[in-house]
């Protein structure tokens, strides 16, 4: 009866085929997340921000680096394009943000751009915001390793924000490595023509 038995479980493996680890994804992991095309007229201005980012990615370190930056944001084409900019005194860097809405998915894409390199991130994160909470996930690589990515923004209240970035290395579990906590602030006096001041 024993010899039954494993046979039968060995040819349902091979009936079942491998387990495809390419195929499996972390929690929450999702390329179809949908939104509105007004779900970022809430960050239209400026903000003061205190940023945390994790000093190694994937390594399992819990050291991090703490700096406080300015972010002016501005909408275009009725809303379904934005564009920020954010800037870091203590490092004397900037990032921008370029959001674009498709119209037939309901999906935004987010891209990134250093002036550390003046490059723009070729793998957006789509998806959009559900209520107060937005998702966003892509498939990316860092520094030659696959990865899953995820942003998750939640709008607290009407001046509050926070934003989270989580690398997946293994498609099972997601590692947090930049955080930033945002309070709403008064554009005349921290942007310049919708850029922060420096």
């Amino acid at each position: 009866m024993k010899t039954l038995i494993v046979v039968s479980c060995a040819l349902s493996a091979i009936i079942a085929g491998p387990v495809n680890s390419a195929d499996a994804v972390p929690p929450g992991y999702s390329m179809a997340v949908t939104g509105s095309a007004h779900d970022f007229d809430y960050f239209v201005g400026g903000w003061t921000t205190q940023e945390r980012r994790l000093k190694a990615r994937g390594v399992g370190s819990n050291e991090w680096d703490e700096f406080p930056a300015t972010l002016c944001m501005a909408l275009y084409l009725d809303g379904i394009a934005t564009v920020d900019e954010m800037y870091m005194p203590k490092t004397g860097r900037a990032g921008l943000t370029l959001r674009t809405f498709d119209v037939e998915k309901h999906q935004w894409s987010i891209y990134w751009v250093s002036s550390a390199t003046g490059k723009l991130d070729a793998v957006p994160v789509v998806g959009g915001f559900k209520g107060d909470r937005g998702e966003f996930y892509a498939t990316d690589v860092d520094d030659g390793r696959p990865i899953k990515v995820r942003y998750l923004w939640t709008k607290r209240d009407h001046d509050h924000a926070q934003w989270e970035q989580a690398f997946s290395y293994d498609n099972h579990t997601w590692e947090t490595n930049w955080i930033a906590d945002f309070v709403r602030a008064d554009s005349a006096t921290t942007c310049v023509g919708n850029r922060p001041k420096r």
